[in-house]
């Protein structure tokens, strides 16, 4: 935690941190709502600020919180300004609930040094594609007229990447956006819109669970839902702005940063 006493008992945090935590939110926020991976931020940063001596599942919870008000800010201006076709949407967000669910419940077994490393190479691939292909997700163009077929697929990315967020999480938001772009056809604009509530529904299962146990900082979470939500709201209005342009340039970003936040975990894991 950064130098200074706690502010309360109720909020046990440094004014230091405090001011630390919310900046970190408002920018997560943004982040978030432009493109997705937004915790790589604010995870971190509660990490840094949050006393040792207070539970991971805190902090997870707290972090779920601040995530989920944020996210639903972005989905809303988003669902004003992008028009979503049910037969994407309804199957993306039951193949997300259903994936988060089961990854959530095999985490536990699974050691995380085993997935980092794999993820990793995955964020790469997706990183030198998308670069690979400039001209990719700038223009909406559904590659499926079937309801059916865009139903399954819709389905089949909402399992996969929900169990990622349940079982491992970082990044979750930009798989959603880059499998939704790269499978269906989708513009990154018009699949950051779909990603957002597919996102929205594995943090509220998340939240749910932490609830549930009292896992939650709650004052230090709402205030930080409050910068979340203004970070959020700023992204989203952005976004639908400028573009799926302005979207990939966030989106090759975010995944640099993610890749060099696994690619340190990775070397930490098997030097320590």
């Amino acid at each position: 935690m950064l130098d200074g006493p706690v502010i309360a008992e109720w909020l046990p945090v440094s004014v230091a941190s405090l001011l630390l935590l919310l900046i970190a939110a408002g920018v997560a926020g943004w982040v978030d709502a432009v493109v997705g991976g937004g915790g790589l931020i604010q995870l971190p940063a509660l990490v840094i600020a949050v006393p040792k001596d207070v539970a991971t599942p805190f902090i997870l919870g707290t972090n779920k919180l601040s995530s989920f008000f944020g996210t639903l800010s972005a989905s809303w201006v988003y669902l004003r300004r992008i028009r979503v076709q049910l037969v994407l949407l309804v199957p993306l967000v039951v193949g997300a609930y259903a994936g988060s669910t089961v990854g959530a419940a095999l985490s536990r077994y699974v050691p995380r040094e085993v997935l980092t490393p794999i993820v990793l190479v995955a964020v790469i691939v997706v990183a030198l594609y998308t670069l690979l292909k400039p001209r990719m997700g700038l223009e909406h163009a559904p590659r499926h007229n079937s309801t059916a077929a865009t139903a399954w697929r819709a389905a089949a990315i909402g399992l996969l990447v929900g169990f990622y967020d349940g079982i491992l999480g970082p990044g979750t938001g930009s798989f959603f956006v880059i499998l939704i772009v790269g499978v269906l056809g989708y513009g990154f604009l018009q699949a950051s819109a779909n990603a957002k509530i597919a996102n929205l529904t594995t943090n509220l299962a998340a939240l749910a669970v932490y609830g549930v146990h009292g896992e939650i900082l709650l004052v230090l979470g709402l205030a930080m839902a409050v910068m979340n939500i203004t970070g959020g709201f700023i992204g989203a209005h952005m976004a639908t702005r400028r573009g799926s342009g302005f979207v990939r340039i966030v989106f090759l970003v975010t995944l640099s940063i993610l890749i060099v936040k696994l690619a340190w975990d990775t070397v930490v894991q098997f030097t320590a």
